[in-house]
């Protein structure tokens, strides 16, 4: 948890906003709900960001900055730092990049769901960044070597994706019914040892005839 000393005013008030956002969704949250949350009066929250409405942006802003940051571990071309990735990373999820980037308790991912499935301006925007931080990754692994093309890339980038995001989305469900928190050290291992197996191996018999 990062010390509120080392913050700016408008960093705090961000931060309590996104935690407030995740927790109940941005529309049930008032200015003033998140000015008592960071101890300051709710005049200064309009100072710094004139609205709510420019106070969401700013935790959109910061929260899409935060997989820039994330997500920059895949910008290289060296085969042996991406094997290494991969082996470390639950076979290059970005899901699993994002939560062991972040610091424990963590909104983010929470406020991820909510914005995702709410299908607001602010989901779609943030779909499509990590839509395109896939495809970026996707094709750093295949051109060193370490990732097969597939017939249609945009499918692919999509596809791993879609499996990352079950993880953030379903969250809830998939600890009622395995017993841990697939966001957890536990459960990131348990998910992505298993999802690292169906992508090399595949999950079919095949015939030989």
């Amino acid at each position: 948890m990062v010390d509120r000393r080392d913050l700016t005013a408008r960093a705090v008030i961000r931060d309590e906003a996104l935690r407030l956002f995740a927790e109940h969704g941005p529309d049930a949250v008032t200015i003033r709900q998140i000015a008592a949350a960071a101890g300051v009066s709710a005049g200064l929250v309009v100072h710094h960001f004139g609205s709510k409405r420019g106070l969401r942006d700013a935790v959109d802003a910061h929260v899409g900055g935060v997989f820039d940051a994330l997500f920059d571990a895949f910008e290289t071309d060296d085969p042996d730092a991406l094997r290494r990735l991969l082996a470390g990373r639950g076979g290059g999820s970005l899901a699993e990049t994002l939560v062991a980037g972040l610091p424990p308790g963590s909104p983010v991912p929470a406020y991820l769901r909510r914005v995702l499935l709410a299908g607001d301006q602010a989901g779609t925007r943030l779909f499509r960044r990590w839509y395109a931080a896939s495809q970026r990754i996707t094709a750093t692994l295949v051109a060193a070597g370490v990732m097969r093309p597939g017939e249609d890339p945009a499918v692919r980038a999509a596809f791993l994706m879609a499996n990352d995001l079950a993880v953030l989305l379903l969250r809830d469900q998939l600890a009622d019914v395995l017993g841990a928190d697939p966001l957890s050290a536990e459960g990131l291992a348990r998910w992505f040892a298993e999802a690292l197996a169906a992508y090399r191996d595949g999950v079919l018999t095949v015939d030989e005839a």
